[in-house]
């Protein structure tokens, strides 16, 4: 009977290696050799036949390249999962009890549907510098010109033969004192007639208002198409409409007034003696936003893409663990006194910890890999500043300049990073599995 069970035994273990090998071959061809070669390579100099010990570890601690991308990694690994999961628990609460919360998850998990190579396009152009392309910028800048006063013509100057001269506050200031009954003139040049406002009509002929004030018209002392007489109001020349005039005497200034569509104004008769000053508000730059993918924000800025497209990862696995959240906890905790808030708090979120623990644990994991989003959005000039060790690696070992010692070192210590991450999401699955 003894050697029966045996033969039995012995039959079942061998079924069982038939079956592992293929697996076990896998692994060791595709996982186990790739990295015991990098662990290898790692220790040996650029060109792979001379013994380089911990050289290349060394580089990766003092070359700055390198610790750049190990801070901005840091910072991936601190902000993006915790910001990912936040929101996901955040979207998850919200839209439990709403009606349309199915569709509203569904679109907020959409992009996860999406390669990060096409996310990676389609943020590039999100935070594109100009207003006219840039979504962010667009918005930015719509906002921004809502509560701030943006300039009129801020390109716009004078002629050496104009009658004005520059104040030296980036405005400008007639060369010589205006007197009533006599028409100011105030031309300038500098703004492309496709770019002058839409409610610009045809300049007006300068003239003195009635009564002894100041009058006289701002106009675009441009033709197109040539022709033209300087500091002479031609018939296909525009008026500076909204362009600020002010009279100055002694230093302040005594009266103000708006051009019209037409660029004629007009001042009061304590204008007379005084210079005309169009004030700097006139020619400011005008507002472009924020350089998203400048040196100090590129980033955030990939950060915040990567947070668009995975938490919707995060709302579904928390949704999923919110909907075995036992109600009649929920209800007690209600009935016993807690608002809303204490309710999520107190309740709430310590029984989703387990869920918290893997979402937050997989995105770790993920950030430390990130690569497609930071090589595609950042431009090149702020690439080294939004570098990340899987990005380091890629350029030292396939770049121009390619070192497969430093690129293997690279490898290895992104190895070391994921391991403890990887211990303590098995480990507490193994606890998960005990109870």
């Amino acid at each position: 009977m003894s050697s029966v069970r045996h033969g039995v035994t012995g039959t079942r273990r061998a079924v069982a290696a038939g079956f592992l090998l293929p697996a076990l071959v896998l692994l060791g061809a595709l996982v186990v050799y790739p990295i015991g070669y990098s662990v290898q390579r790692s220790f040996f100099d650029k060109s792979g036949d001379s013994f380089a010990g911990l050289a290349n570890y060394v580089e990766l601690f003092t070359d700055d390249t390198i610790l750049t991308a190990v801070k901005n990694n840091a910072i991936w690994v601190v902000f993006a999962p915790t910001v990912a999961t936040a929101l996901g628990l955040i979207f998850a609460v919200l839209t439990e009890r709403v009606r349309w919360g199915t569709a509203f998850k569904l679109v907020v998990f959409m992009p996860m549907a999406i390669s990060m190579l096409a996310a990676g396009i389609i943020f590039r152009l999100v935070y594109e510098q100009d207003p006219d392309r840039g979504v962010a910028n667009a918005v930015w800048v719509g906002v921004h010109d809502t509560f701030a006063e943006s300039s009129v013509f801020p390109k716009a100057r004078p002629l050496p033969v104009h009658p004005l001269k520059a104040a030296g506050d980036g405005g400008y200031v007639t060369k010589a004192p205006v007197r009533a009954g006599e028409p100011a003139l105030l031309p300038l040049v500098g703004v492309a007639p496709a770019q002058m406002p839409q409610d610009a009509r045809p300049a007006a002929a300068p003239a003195a208002p009635p009564g002894g004030g100041v009058g006289g018209t701002a106009w675009l002392d441009f033709t197109r198409g040539g022709g033209g007489t300087p500091n002479v109001v031609d018939p296909k020349e525009l008026g500076l409409t909204g362009l600020r005039v002010e009279a100055v005497k002694d230093g302040k200034v005594v009266a103000s007034a708006t051009a019209g569509a037409d660029g004629s104004f007009r001042l009061p008769a304590a204008a007379d003696g005084a210079l005309l000053r169009l004030p700097e508000s006139n020619f400011r730059e005008q507002y472009n936003g924020v350089h998203w993918l400048g040196p100090s924000l590129v980033t955030p800025a990939v950060i915040g893409s990567y947070v668009w497209m995975w938490a919707g990862f995060a709302m579904v696995l928390i949704a999923a663990g919110l909907a075995a959240v036992p109600r009649e906890l929920l209800e007690a905790a209600r009935v016993d006194g807690a608002n809303e808030w204490q309710v999520f708090r107190r309740v709430t979120v310590p029984l989703l910890a387990p869920v918290l623990a893997v979402v937050l644990v997989t995105l770790m994991i993920n950030v430390l890999k990130v690569f497609d989003l930071v090589f595609i959005i950042a431009p090149g000039s702020a690439q080294d500043d939004a570098n990340v060790l899987a990005l380091q690696l890629y350029r030292s070992s396939f770049g121009t300049d390619a070192d497969l010692g430093v690129g293997s070192a690279i490898a290895v210590l992104l190895l070391l990073l994921v391991i403890p991450v990887m211990a303590f999401n098995i480990r507490r699955m193994r606890r998960e599995t005990r109870r």
